[in-house]
């Protein structure tokens, strides 16, 4: 009986990590197909953008909602209905024969997306109350969440080269389908808190609209028409209408989001921790990639293929070693050696030189930089959701989630304007192209490991490992 409920569980595991899975490879798959997609579909270099922001923004808006009402109505309820959404526009990109077409498939896969991601995390703490069962969990889903951007970029070189770009929609379409039969049939039914208890529509417009503006306020500074005037306005709109939510969810009698969440210190230092990881993270691989393509010279195949040791050694860690240490020692002190290691790496490629070599500068670093975040990000989320009672696990997960696009987009967003700021001045003090290219990047590392330490420095004076989880204690030794 118990062989049966161990894989029980594992096949439900399986299931929602496929779906974080498709959610990650299906956004750096088509960042290496956009510029086949602008060819085909004849967009503006302005529209292009739209490909990446539509889903960005429906994804990042809705996660906290969705996350909310997943504890409302049950999070498998919400989990199904997000895979399903995802899995049908997935196809509507595949065959979309027109600019306005995709765009609005993208739009919708966002939102499938958030439905389904929102409710991912505390699925698998309800799956794996007990410490070292949740350890190899959150490992498995933080190889997912840590190595899919990596195995996005390898796939959708090989992809677009091949069989074109239409695939990288298309091959989600069996995978959704699959996993939604699965799905159905292997996750527990929850039934929820009850619509009565946190239905306030006028607060989910105003949250939603608020981080949706948040997030085209962040990547609309990327396009030509773009002033500081503009983008002034529009981050004090986005400020404006979520304070507003905060001040009706303080008054109102069933909240959406229930502000005592923030009281909990473990909880909110968690997630500004995960907030500065993905945003080193997440701008370290983007710029990275852009260093070894145009100083470097390599191609987006190349490219892809130049990562394969982030994954690897981020699944040797995650699936391996890191569950077994963060029994041994828990996770605060696990996060704070995955941040430590993390650190040295953006140090050290910081001073990667014009003509740098991958086998000393780039193959090294991305090895070591997989190991470290692998150890860091289960720790990070096990240490965010533990911090939250199971009443709440639904909008800690939506929380979390959140957390972790926010911070990958002011991530991105940052450390490319500082890497092309930078640039720009060397050039007119006279450097050459690939030195001022160069030294733009060096200074988003630098950039990058300012936000790893302001993490490190969180987690070391604020974060405590959880006395238990699941009823069981965890021994965090000296």
């Amino acid at each position: 009986m118990k062989v049966d409920v161990a894989r029980g569980r594992a096949k439900a595991l399986v299931v929602l990590c496929v779906m974080q899975l498709m959610i990650i490879l299906d956004g750096t798959v088509v960042t290496v197909a956009l510029p086949t997609i602008q060819a085909e579909l004849g967009f503006s270099q302005a529209g292009l953008a739209w490909v990446m922001n539509s889903y960005l923004i429906a994804f990042a808006g809705l996660l906290l909602l969705a996350g909310r009402i997943g504890d409302l109505i049950g999070s498998k309820r919400v989990f199904v209905a997000g895979l399903g959404l995802f899995t049908a526009a997935s196809l509507l990109c595949g065959v979309a024969g027109s600019a306005e077409v995709l765009i609005a498939g993208r739009f919708l896969q966002g939102v499938g997306g958030a439905l389904a991601s929102a409710v991912i995390l505390g699925m698998i703490v309800s799956l794996y109350p007990a410490p070292g069962e949740q350890a190899r969990a959150m490992g498995v889903y933080s190889f997912t969440a840590a190595s899919g951007a990596s195995i996005g970029l390898i796939f959708g070189g090989v992809i677009t080269q091949t069989i074109g770009w239409h695939w990288a929609f298309l091959i989600n379409v069996p995978i959704g389908v699959a996993s939604l039969a699965f799905a159905v049939r292997l996750l527990a039914r929850q039934p929820g808190l009850g619509l009565a208890n946190g239905a306030d529509v006028l607060g989910a417009v105003l949250v939603t609209a608020g981080l949706s503006l948040g997030v085209y306020t962040i990547v609309q500074t990327a396009e030509p028409q773009a002033t500081l005037t503009r983008t002034v306005v529009l981050a004090a709109a986005s400020l404006l209408l979520l304070a507003a939510f905060v001040v009706r969810q303080a008054r109102i009698k069933n909240p959406l989001l229930a502000l005592r969440i923030f009281r909990r210190r473990q909880l909110t230092v968690a997630n500004g921790v995960v907030v500065l990881l993905f945003a080193a993270g997440f701008g370290f691989q983007f710029t990275t990639a852009l260093y070894v393509q145009r100083v470097l010279g390599y191609d987006s195949l190349t490219t892809g293929l130049a990562f394969l040791p982030a994954p690897l050694m981020n699944g040797l860690m995650s699936l391996s070693l890191a569950p077994r240490l963060t029994v041994r020692f828990g996770p605060r002190k696990m996060l704070i050696a995955g941040l430590v290691v993390f650190l040295l790496v953006l140090l050290w490629i910081s001073r990667a030189p014009v003509d740098g070599s991958y086998v000393v500068n780039v193959g090294p670093v991305l090895a070591v930089m997989g190991a470290g975040i692998g150890v860091a990000i289960p720790a990070s989320i096990m240490l965010a959701m533990s911090g939250a009672d199971a009443g709440d696990a639904g909008l800690a997960s939506g929380l979390n989630n959140t957390a972790q696009q926010a911070g990958a987009a002011v991530g991105t967003a940052v450390l490319a304007a500082l890497a092309a700021s930078t640039t720009t001045s060397r050039l007119a003090e006279g450097a050459g192209g690939l030195l001022a290219l160069r030294d733009g990047y060096g200074a988003a590392w630098l950039a990058a490991a300012g936000f790893v330490l302001a993490a490190l420095l969180l987690s070391v004076s604020l974060l405590r490992s959880p006395a238990s989880v699941g009823g069981r204690e965890y021994v965090e030794r000296s």
